[in-house]
């Protein structure tokens, strides 16, 4: 059940919500939790017992992580974890790589992806592990604990949010009617994301892959939609998740800050997948040491052969290998294919050179350069991320430089350009804040009702095209 369908709009929101509404403040969480395990259910009818596993498996950890302090009880909890993550999401990548080094021919389990488990195995751990590090305390309702692992608004596809960002809100989250207000058109502006322009710029990312892309400018046309797709789809569901959180009294964090505005790599990544970043960031980062570590913690010179590896040295290598191994698990963390590894490589490798060497050079340049440089690595970023394997991501870049002879341009591309003009400039646009700024502006005085209204006017649109829609999931979905 996705949120950008009449089904759940209609047929759960609405009960939800009513129900919700009039039961006393006790069973609150209690409903919205068996509100969940439904939603889950709903597309997942077997691995709704996994997502309860999770929840008592992890419940009974924090109680026993807590109160022992216990090393051996966290290794233990991640190792389940991590483990259970690796079986269901990595099993046949892992087959498939041993068949093809060793040249075997064991079969491939073909397990189905249960839906969100990135996610809600992630938010898992991070409580275990802060419960260890007493940065939070045991929550002892088994209800609020499985509310906070599966609460439907978060659950599929993030924002990840830590036990700590949300312990104070579990035991009260009153309705307000100012917060519903704004959680209704925060949940609009994320479904106007998704239907009107994620659905509809992603066609033409879909018609350049699946047939002519119109020489070397349609293959840059077309990956700039799938730029524009991707963030509009995932962004859109943020907004929409954080928008019914605060329908139901919750308050969850940001997960996009307009990434496409960056002047840099490392900018980027402050804005991009927010909450994805702040977990590797303090779970992985930090514990391997992150940036602090320091000549001081190493004491001899080693030498192979030419290479001497002084101290000064050895620091900055484990410096860059803490960065390299954070972006590795990144993009494996996106999918099991070598091209997601290469893809987070890819930024690990970016984000040391301007650590290293360019970040001087780039504060001394002109504005608008610092903005092209950003957008042209991760559009050829995410050529990786969409292409189905090295060759296709290979054979795209080679189309987008021309190197087999394309052709710049031809009709197709003129064709497919001045189609997808409109909705182009609607999507570029919308990746600044100065949209926002000017309607906030407009409608911050007198004209405050039309927020409202205009809130309204695209929710009916949306649904307008919801009702001959087909199935269009999630881009994340699939992690």
């Amino acid at each position: 059940m996705v949120f950008s369908s009449l089904l759940f709009l209609f047929y759960f929101l609405a009960p939800v919500f009513i129900i919700y509404s009039l039961v006393p403040k006790k069973h609150k969480n209690l409903t919205l939790f068996v509100s969940s395990l439904i939603f889950y259910a709903w597309g997942e009818p077997t691995y709704v017992l996994l997502m309860i596993f999770s929840a008592v498996f992890n419940y009974i950890c924090g109680f026993l992580i807590g109160s022992k302090k216990s090393k051996a009880a966290l290794a233990f909890n991640c190792i389940v974890n991590i483990g259970l993550l690796l079986v269901f999401k990595y099993t046949d990548f892992f087959i498939s790589t041993v068949n093809s080094v060793i040249r075997t021919n064991f079969p491939l389990l073909h397990l189905a992806l249960p839906i969100g488990i990135s996610f809600y195995t992630f938010q898992a751990m991070s409580y275990c592990i802060d419960v260890y590090r007493g940065k939070t305390e045991i929550q002892k309702s088994f209800v609020s604990f499985g509310l906070y692992l599966s609460f439907f608004p978060q659950l599929i596809a993030g924002p990840i949010v830590r036990y700590d960002d949300i312990a104070n809100q579990l035991p009260n989250h009153p309705q307000k009617v100012s917060l519903f207000y704004e959680g209704v058109q925060r949940f609009t502006a994320g479904l106007a994301k998704k239907v009107l322009i994620a659905n509809n710029i992603g066609q033409l990312w879909e018609i350049t892959i699946s047939g002519d892309r119109g020489g070397m400018l349609g293959a840059w046309l077309g990956i700039t939609a799938y730029t524009m797709q991707i963030y509009y789809d995932f962004s859109g569901y943020s907004d929409m998740a954080i928008g019914l959180g605060k329908m139901f009294g919750f308050r969850f964090c940001e997960n996009f800050n307009y990434p496409y505005i960056s002047k840099s790599i490392t900018e980027f990544w402050r804005r991009w997948h927010i909450s994805l970043s702040s977990w590797f960031k303090e779970y992985v980062y930090i514990p391997l040491g992150g940036s602090r570590v320091y000549e001081s913690d190493y004491s001899t010179t080693t030498k192979w052969g030419s290479i001497s590896l002084t101290p000064a040295k050895k620091a900055s290598l484990r410096r860059y290998l803490n960065i390299l191994v954070v972006w590795m698990l990144t993009g494996f963390w996106h999918g099991a294919s070598f091209n997601f590894i290469a893809w987070g490589l890819y930024y690990g490798f970016l984000l040391i050179l301007e650590k290293k060497y360019l970040m001087e050079k780039l504060e001394k340049m002109p504005s608008f350069i610092r903005s092209l440089y950003t957008m042209i690595i991760v559009i050829v970023g995410w050529v990786f991320f969409a292409s189905p394997d090295f060759k296709q991501a290979f054979i795209y870049l080679a189309s987008m430089i021309n190197i087999f002879d394309f052709g710049i341009t031809d009709n197709v591309f003129l064709y497919r350009f001045f189609s997808y003009l409109p909705i182009l400039i609607t999507a570029v646009l919308g990746c600044t804040p100065t949209a926002k700024r000017v309607f906030m502006k407009v409608t911050e005085k007198k004209l405050y009702w039309v927020r409202g209204f205009l809130a309204v006017i695209i929710l009916f649109v949306c649904l307008a095209y919801l009702v001959d829609d087909t199935y269009n999931p999630f881009l994340y979905f699939r992690f």
